[in-house]
Parts: structure tokens; sequence; C-alpha cells
């Protein structure tokens, strides 16, 4: 298996790519740690995961408060002993132009994007620079390389996830740890379902349209990224036996936005 014996914890891990990538690393060996804001869905995560074998604890984190995400990656290092794999996945969605944008909703994302992507890493390699060993993992999003209307605070901040995981790929190579970033295309969860009424509104279409002229325009094939491939994709980078794609971004789109 490829993350024999290794820890990961992954935020916003009780649905959707979360938990795929949760299995997808607990089916290669890891123990798995379920951090989520909403805190019995991570108990019912991680009890799905014990079932199947594999070893499990559910967190209730709010990413956003350094406090709670200082204890919640304490407390699975305190049960298994080490963190090998960050997984920075937590994320929400605001549909807004920039001129009717509320300057809340501005900040609830940056905070959940990006202010959560340094909490949890500052508290994650804090237990692996001693160990130089690790490896982060961070959810970007082809909005990570380009923009798209109506989403200025989430373009925003998955831009800033590129560079945080830039600087830490600098950083943290005296210290052993690597840092990735997957940027996925249109995944079909409950988060992008949310998305198609309100860009059909917004843009005045039907949500027909929203998901073959918006959404999946710009792949070959008309599909949704699946959170099948995004896990795949995860498993690899984090079982990655060298330095040679630290810091590297990687898109899985289908086709959309090839570098």
């Amino acid at each position: 298996m490829k993350l024999a014996g290794k820890v990961a914890l992954v935020t916003g891990g009780a649905g959707g790519i979360g938990f795929e990538i949760a299995c997808a690393m607990a089916r290669e060996g890891a123990s798995i740690a379920i951090a989520d804001i909403a805190e019995s869905a991570a108990r019912d995560a991680a009890a799905k995961i014990e079932s199947a074998g594999a070893k499990a604890m559910a967190i209730g984190m709010d990413v956003t408060d350094e406090t709670q995400v200082d204890a919640g990656i304490d407390a699975a290092v305190a049960k298994f002993g080490a963190l090998d794999i960050l997984v920075s996945n937590a994320g929400v969605q605001h549909i807004a132009p920039i001129d009717e944008l509320a300057f809340a909703d501005w900040r609830t994302i940056l905070s959940v994007h990006l202010d959560a992507a340094f909490l949890t890493t500052r508290a994650a390699v804090r237990h692996m620079y001693p160990r130089r060993s690790g490896t982060v993992i961070y959810m970007g999003s082809v909005h990570s390389k380009e923009a798209s209307r109506l989403k200025a605070p989430y373009v925003a901040a998955k831009h800033g996830i590129l560079g945080l995981c830039r600087t830490l790929a600098k950083e943290g190579a005296e210290h052993g740890v690597r840092s990735y970033t997957i940027c996925p295309g249109f995944v079909r969860t409950p988060l992008v379902e949310r998305q198609i009424p309100e860009q059909a509104r917004a843009l005045g279409i039907s949500e027909d349209d929203v998901v073959k002229k918006v959404m999946l325009k710009e792949t070959v094939d008309g599909e949704f990224t699946t959170i099948q491939d995004v896990a795949a994709c995860a498993v690899f980078l984090a079982a990655f036996p060298t330095n040679a794609l630290t810091g590297q971004s990687i898109v899985v789109s289908h086709g959309w936005f090839m570098q």
C-alpha cells in the first residue's frame, strides 16, 4: 500500500472531495483524521472509514479559528503519534458580481480558503519539521489559474493558495516537507450544485446552459471532473517519493486550462 503507516488529516473531510480523499488514503494504508466544522458528520465519516478496516478519528474544527485548528491538529498527533499528510480542502462559495459583493462575504470566502490554508499549514509543519518529513496538499482550482465572472473572492483566494504552496515548498525543503496544489475543474458536489441555479439567475440563462456553456465549455469531453479523479491525484502526490514535484500545481479538469 502506498501510504502504509502514514497519518493524514483532511479538512472539510466529512463529505464531497474531502471524504473521497480520506477514503482513498485509508485504502492505501493511512490513518485518517477527519476535520470538519460539522463534528457529527465528521464522526459519521470516520465511522465509515473504520468500518472498512482503517483507523480514523473525527475532529470538530472551524478552519478559520486559530485555537480550534491548533487543538485539532495536536489531537490527531496525540492519537496517532505523528502527522505525515495535511490536505487543506475545506471550502465555500458565494456568487455575486464585484459591484454587488458584500465585504462580509468577501472576507468569509478569503478566510475559509486562504486564512485556513495558512492556519492548518502552520499547525501541521510545527509537527512535521522536527520529524523532517511531511506533505501538505492544498485544494486549489482551475480558478487558481484563471478567472470567471461572479467569483471574485473565490478566484482571489485560490490564486493566493498557489503563493502559499510555493513559499512552503521553498521553506519546507530543508525540513523534509513538500507541498502541492490540486486544481480541479468543476466537480459536481453539493457546492457546485448550488452554483448552477445561482449562476442561471445571475447570467439570465438556463441551468442547462450554465452546465454546458459555462462550467463544461472548455473541457475536451463535456464531462465534470469526479471526486475519484481528485482523490487519485491526492494519493499520487502524497506518495510521490522525491522533491521533483514540490511546489507544483496539478490541474485535474478534463482538459479545461491546459498548462
